[in-house]
């Protein structure tokens, strides 16, 4: 299993509308579920914010579809922009 891991945090008074799009049934999972190999996303909550954590079959099957996908990838990220105020990239991680 392949996982990529981003923290965030969402504008003041933008947080419902942040975990309605990041959450498991949000724009990013309905995007990514058109990928072969896309298993899942999950949306936790923290003190700081929150982290989301996108399940993939393998690091192979995530670059063929953002690679295939990436004007769509692109367009959904400068959509979503409005709705954070700090986004960062923790890694991606594979299963040993």
């Amino acid at each position: 299993m392949y996982v990529i891991v981003w923290q965030f945090v969402a504008k003041p008074g933008r947080e419902a509308e942040f975990e309605a799009a990041y959450g498991p049934r949000g724009r990013w999972t309905e995007f990514f579920r058109a990928g072969e190999g896309f298993l899942a996303t999950e949306l936790w909550r923290g003190d700081g914010g929150w982290i989301t954590v996108d399940r993939w079959r393998s690091g192979e099957d995530y670059q063929r579809f953002r690679c295939e996908r990436l004007a769509e990838y692109e367009a959904l990220d400068r959509e979503m922009e409005d709705l954070t105020a700090k986004e960062t990239n923790l890694g991606a991680f594979t299963a040993v």
